[in-house]
């Protein structure tokens, strides 16, 4: 296998999570429940967050599995699964006590007018207060807020080294038989099955609620497509395919999108009402299209147009991980310091994102330099970050 042919894989992830940057920005300002809210939230931009809510994190998960295959094939067992848990749950609790906690605390103050201070408020955090209630709706503490994704990689991470361990020589037989199978149609008929099934089985009974235990139709979609990941990593013919289709796939994204639009746009009174509910089980297939088919774009184009190796790739696929910790809290505490200066919505955005890469990249910089650090941020050690086995490790999509 020539690991280049996997470059396409590492400026996805890259641009995926600098997505999140835009998109998690412009939650401030929909009308979706968020941590803190813009006085001019509206349901203007919704469409366009909509163009990527179904598919990013989803690629995101299906391009871990990917990587998780090639380290399987470097490294045992147990010592990959050893490193991942270090490089994941070392970060993910330092998120959870010092990254997060500053978003519970602006929530908390703009939702229940929360009047204590902030040392009052972790002195509460680490306790596991539960009252900070709006009717039912309970914040638990401590929470990962964001960082849900790095929890959810990790436990798909340990079921990957299991099942691994348990068929042998025999995942690569069962890898060879999902490539054959993903052929000709059912390249994207037989994933939109599974997706479309898991949301009309278990959307409406396991609401995504992000808390790892009970969520299980998240899990039935990010850990299909993370399992799709680890089978597909060696296919080269199924990445070929996904070339060939990227035009094809592109029109069923957009016309996917622009139903889903439609339909969510109908009127409340008239959205429960038999004519239009009769349509629901069609458009859960049309959520799941549009949930697949932009994966298949998006890894088309970029095997015909990103296969390349660069300096930037290298420095940009180390960075985006630190970034991805600290964006988010970066949002909502600049959101929320920003309120009273009472900036056009447009002008506020545009400086919240800019702002929010400025830093994050700004306190890369200073991490990747700090030894201590380095861990908190789910980076190697600077030692070991030169070692062959690490440098081959770059060649293929991480984390």
């Amino acid at each position: 296998m020539n690991h280049q042919r996997l470059y396409f894989l590492d400026w996805i992830r890259i641009f995926a999570f600098c997505l999140l940057i835009f998109y998690h920005t412009g939650m401030y300002y929909v009308s979706w429940d968020w941590h803190v809210k813009s006085p001019y939230a509206s349901d203007a931009i919704e469409p366009l967050m909509i163009l990527s809510s179904p598919w990013r994190l989803g690629l995101l998960f299906m391009i871990s599995g990917v990587a998780t295959a090639f380290m399987l094939q470097k490294v045992r067992i147990g010592a990959l699964l050893r490193q991942r848990s270090w490089r994941l749950l070392v970060p993910l609790v330092f998120g959870m006590f010092v990254i997060v906690p500053p978003q519970a605390y602006l929530e908390v103050v703009e939702k229940v007018a929360y009047q204590g201070s902030y040392a009052e408020f972790m002195r509460l955090y680490v306790a596991r207060y539960h009252g900070f209630c709006r009717s039912d709706d309970c914040l638990i503490m401590p929470t990962w807020n964001h960082l849900w994704f790095v929890a959810y990689l990790w436990v798909y991470t340990m079921v990957a080294g299991l099942a691994a361990w348990l068929l042998g020589a025999r995942l690569g037989r069962v890898s060879d038989a999902v490539g054959r199978l993903l052929g000709g149609w059912a390249i994207v008929a037989l994933p939109v099955a599974v997706m479309a099934v898991a949301r009309m089985t278990l959307a409406d009974h396991y609401p995504s609620t992000h808390a790892l235990g009970g969520d299980w139709y998240n899990h039935a979609q990010y850990g299909f497509l993370f399992a799709l990941g680890v089978l597909l990593a060696t296919q080269t013919g199924f990445w070929a395919r996904v070339e060939t289709l990227r035009w094809t796939a592109l029109g069923l994204w957009l016309a996917s999108w622009a139903l889903l639009i439609c339909y969510w746009s109908i009127p409340e009174a008239l959205a429960n009402t038999p004519e239009v509910q009769q349509w629901r089980p069609v458009m859960r297939v049309v959520y799941a299209l549009c949930q697949w088919t932009p994966i298949l774009t998006v890894c088309g184009f970029g095997h015909r147009h990103l296969n390349f190796d660069s300096a930037k790739r290298r420095y940009l696929t180390e960075a985006v991980f630190p970034v991805y910790i600290l964006h988010q809290t970066l949002i909502v505490v600049m959101a929320h310091a920003l309120k009273p200066v009472k900036l056009a919505p447009g002008v506020e955005g545009a400086i919240l994102i800019v702002l929010t890469f400025a830093i994050s990249f700004g306190t890369f910089e200073v991490v990747r330099r700090i030894a201590m650090l380095r861990p908190l941020f789910g980076l190697t050690s600077q030692k070991s970050a030169y070692t062959p086995q690490a440098q081959a490790a770059a060649a293929t999509p991480a984390r």
